[in-house]
Order: structure tokens, then sequence, then C-alpha cells
């Protein structure tokens, strides 16, 4: 299982969860997922209205994750 820190919450790929596809550490939300309401400039807000069970780190492990580039 591959992880990557930002404070509590992180980013990890375990090919039992959604074939491998990054999520956030106890989840099934995709840390793309994440990125892509970032990048369209949704709130945290919003993004949490749209993933109950992120974690309040949730959003800012995600934009760690994506500075820190995306693995292919």
């Amino acid at each position: 299982m591959k992880m990557q820190n930002s404070g509590t919450a992180k980013v990890v790929s375990n090919p039992g969860i959604l074939g491998g596809m990054p999520v956030v550490e106890g989840t099934r939300v995709p840390a793309a997922n994440v990125m892509a309401e970032v990048t369209a400039g949704k709130s945290k807000y919003d993004i949490f209205e749209s993933y109950p069970t992120l974690p309040l780190d949730g959003v800012e492990a995600c934009i760690q994750w994506d500075k820190m580039g995306r693995p292919q």
C-alpha cells in the first residue's frame, strides 16, 4: 500500500480498493475526483457536501498528493 501524508489524512493506493486508484484513506473517495472539484473552483464546503465521508483534512491531502505529482 502506498501512502502520502498530509496532516492526518493520507492518499493511499490499494489494489483491493477501486482497482488501486488513489483514494483518501478510510474512504472510497478518489483523490482525482476531489482534485477535479478543487480545479473547478468548488469550495471545501461544496466538496464535503459531495463526499460526506471525506475527513476534514482530506481535501488538503489531495492537494498535497497532486503537488507531489500524480503517479502514472
